[in-house]
């Protein structure tokens, strides 16, 4: 697999987004429970990632954009619940913490995040005094992920950085980082 750095991709992301419109609608989709307080770091997490492609981003959920009509629009769904709760049960983090679809080849603006497996990435992550922000924690790994989806879909690519949330895979220490290595 080809690797780039996270700029290329970023760039390939202002590329795809017409000139005349740069925001960028990310629907969220929830299938379970969710952090309120998640959310809102994972928001300003994929923010803080996508701020050098110079798209703005418009949050929606699905209810929200149900009757309205979007010129650049990319849909996550969350599957699994997206909080960390007091016991910890085990879970199996082998695989894929989110994908984003393709078909015939061409990737789509959709994604899937599997939120019992990133919660279960943070959880194996966490020391000491982090489970006093274990919300916050969670929020921002979820953010690294669906900004690691969201260069896929922006630019169209399955091609992979050497470095950042672009990275092919992030240690569960790097989802919840105060740094992406």
């Amino acid at each position: 697999m080809r690797h780039v750095s996270i700029c290329a991709l970023l760039s390939a992301a202002l590329f795809a987004a017409p000139a005349a419109s740069p925001v960028l609608t990310v629907v969220l989709e929830f299938q379970g429970p969710h952090s309120s307080r998640a959310l809102d770091t994972m928001k300003r997490e994929v923010e803080a990632v996508m701020k050098p492609s110079g798209l703005a981003l418009d949050w929606r959920t699905r209810a929200e954009a149900a009757d309205a009509s979007f010129d650049n629009l990319v849909v996550v769904r969350f599957k699994g619940k997206c909080v960390m709760e007091p016991v910890g049960y085990l879970y199996d983090e082998r695989g894929p913490l989110a994908f984003t679809y393709s078909t015939a080849g061409e990737i789509q603006p959709y994604s899937e995040v599997v939120c019992d497996k990133v919660t279960a990435a943070v959880r194996s992550a966490m020391s000491g005094g982090d489970y006093a922000q274990a919300d916050v924690l969670l929020g921002r790994a979820l953010g690294r992920v669906v900004a690691h989806e969201m260069m896929h879909m922006l630019s169209k690519s399955a091609v992979h950085a050497r470095s950042g949330v672009g990275k092919a895979a992030l240690t569960p220490k790097s989802l919840i980082s105060t740094t992406v290595e």
